[in-house]
C-alpha cells in the first residue's frame, strides 16, 4: 500500500515529536503492509513555516537512517498545505513540493471555518495544470452545512481523501459517517493515515482498506490504497487512472453521530 499523507518527519510540526517516534511510525506502517511513505508536514504560514529545501533535506535524513535499521519503507516529499492566498504561486515556483514532485498536491482547508470562494480557488488551481488533494473532508467541522460544495469540487476535478481512521470510529461518529456516505456516493479518490504519532494516531492503512471495502467492494478499495496512490506518484493524468465508482444504488440511514447530534442519543 502507499500512504500519502504522513506527518512522519520528527519534530517540524505537530506529528512525529522525535526520531525514536518516527521509527516506531515507520516500523508500524510496514507492519501494516505499506511500502511507500510521502512525508507531508504541515505547511502553515506563522505556524509551520517548513518549505521544499527543508522537507527534502529531512527526508534524505530520515530514509538514511531507516535504512541502516533495515526498515522496507521508501519515502516520497510533499506537503499539507493549508489553503492560502501564496499557495498556488508557491506550488508553481516549487517552494511548496506537491506529491513526489506531480501534479497532485495535499489542500487542507480551514478545520473549523467554510473558506469564501473555496470552488473558485480550486477551479483557479486546475486551470495552471495542478491537482488539489482535499485532505480529510469528513473531518472538517463545516461539511454538514456545505456537503454540496464538495460534490461540486469533485465535479470540477478535485480528489478527495478521507483519512483511515474516520472509517474505523478512531475520529468519532460524526467523521465516520461523512467518510462512508462519501464513500457510498463515489466521492473518494484516496485514503491515507494522515498519522502523527505512533499511538493516538498511527499510520495503519489496511484497516481502512477493509472498511471501506464493504461499502466499495475489494477492487475500488484496492484503488484507494493502491492504483490512484501510485498513479499519483507516476504523475498520470487524472483520466488515466480509474474512475470514481457510480453513487451507490442503495438507501442509507443517517449515521449514528449525526442522529446523536440531532436527537441527543447515547
Amino acid at each position: 500500500m502507499i500512504d500519502l499523507h504522513c506527518h512522519l518527519l520528527p519534530g517540524i510540526d505537530d506529528g512525529a515529536k522525535d526520531l525514536e517516534t518516527a521509527l516506531a511510525m515507520a516500523r508500524m506502517a510496514v507492519a501494516d503492509g505499506i511500502r511507500v511513505l510521502a512525508c507531508t508536514p504541515h505547511v502553515y504560514p506563522g505556524m509551520f513555516e517548513n518549505d521544499s529545501h527543508g522537507i527534502r533535506a529531512a527526508i534524505e535524513v530520515l530514509q538514511t537512517r531507516l535504512d541502516e535499521e533495515g526498515i522496507a519503507l521508501r519515502l516520497v516529499i510533499g506537503a499539507d498545505a493549508h489553503m492560502t492566498p501564496e499557495l498556488p504561486r508557491r506550488l508553481k515556483e516549487g517552494t511548496v513540493p506537491s506529491l513526489g514532485g506531480t501534479r497532485y498536491f495535499l489542500l487542507e482547508p480551514p478545520h473549523h471555518v467554510s473558506p469564501p470562494r473555496l470552488d473558485e480557488y480550486v477551479f483557479n488551481l486546475l486551470a495552471v495544470g495542478l491537482v488539489p488533494v482535499v485532505t480529510h473532508p469528513e473531518r472538517l467541522t463545516w461539511i454538514e452545512e456545505h456537503y454540496e460544495l464538495f460534490q461540486k469540487l469533485v465535479r470540477q476535478g478535485a480528489w478527495m481523501q478521507v483519512t483511515a481512521g474516520s472509517l474505523t470510529g478512531r475520529f468519532g461518529d460524526t467523521p465516520r459517517y461523512w467518510g462512508e456516505r462519501m464513500l457510498d456516493e463515489g466521492l473518494v479518490h484516496i485514503l491515507a493515515t494522515d498519522a502523527h504519532s505512533a499511538r493516538g494516531r498511527p499510520p495503519l492503512l489496511a484497516e481502512a482498506r477493509e472498511a471501506a471495502s464493504r461499502y466499495v467492494g475489494q477492487g475500488e478499495a484496492r484503488n484507494l490504497v493502491e492504483v490512484r496512490p501510485a498513479g499519483i506518484l507516476d504523475n498520470r493524468p487524472p483520466d488515466k487512472l480509474p474512475a470514481l465508482p457510480a453513487r451507490s444504488a442503495t438507501t442509507r440511514r443517517p449515521g449514528r453521530g449525526i442522529l446523536k447530534r440531532l436527537f441527543g442519543l447515547r
